[in-house]
């Protein structure tokens, strides 16, 4: 098989669900023993969290970059950046390799066009569900959607970094959630897209009111069929 590169670490919680989904995926289509061939680099989130100036992105880019160096050094074909929020540093990561970095608004934005999904909601944190970098990616596919609620914005990013980045995943959490989601299909949302890699710790995938768009788990799921020689 192909070899993977991912820069991890922002959170390591999320970074513990792609590698169990990715090997999850692999060993489901090749069967017995196999694993998926990984490289990993897990980044330290205390150096990467609470990012607003430009200086902040600036250096923030610069240790993507440099870890996706490092990890095109080793030998991998094609790198993911394990964040929803970090890809807003993404062009600099890509033109800084000469391998393909998998953008995970772009396996979401496919998904979504490949379902018919007209009208959504998006859930993260602060910077992904109001700025535009991660957005427009998702209109681009045709995808209409519902302009942030400040409220819930505040909420949701709270949520994310004060629990789930911290390995919590509280009823308290799962309730807000759930109730967030009602009222985005009472607005007119055909379908929700976790744009939080950490988000599936409190929102039930498979069971929910409205089709829900679980970017973690449908960048892994582009990961492994790459891996896998088909994509």
């Amino acid at each position: 098989m192909r070899k993977l590169g991912i820069i991890g670490g922002m959170s390591w919680v999320s970074t513990r669900t792609y590698y169990e989904t990715i090997n999850t995926l692999v060993q489901r289509a090749r069967g017995g023993k196999a694993s998926a061939p990984i490289l990993l680099e897990s980044l330290d989130f205390a150096e990467l969290y609470g990012l607003t100036s430009t200086e902040d992105w600036d250096r923030a880019a610069q240790e993507l970059v440099a870890s996706a160096q490092r990890l095109e050094q080793a030998g991998a074909g094609t790198i993911l950046i394990a964040a929803n929020s970090m890809h807003k540093v993404y062009d600099r990561v890509t033109e800084a390799v000469a391998v393909p970095v998998l953008h995970i608004a772009e396996c979401v934005g496919r998904r979504m066009a490949e379902k018919g999904v007209q009208t959504a909601a998006l859930l993260g944190t602060r910077n992904v569900m109001t700025e535009s970098f991660y957005r427009r990616r998702l209109v681009a596919h045709g995808v209409d959607l519902l302009p942030p609620d400040m409220g819930v914005v505040e909420e949701v990013d709270g949520i994310i970094y004060n629990e789930l980045m911290l390995g919590k995943a509280t009823r308290d959490a799962e309730r807000a959630l759930r109730t967030i989601i009602t009222n985005k299909e009472r607005e007119g949302a055909q379908a929700i897209v976790l744009a939080c890699t950490e988000l599936e710790m409190v929102v039930d995938v498979d069971a929910n009111i409205l089709p829900i768009f679980d970017s973690a788990r449908i960048h892994c799921e582009a990961a492994a069929e790459w891996l896998l020689g088909n994509g």
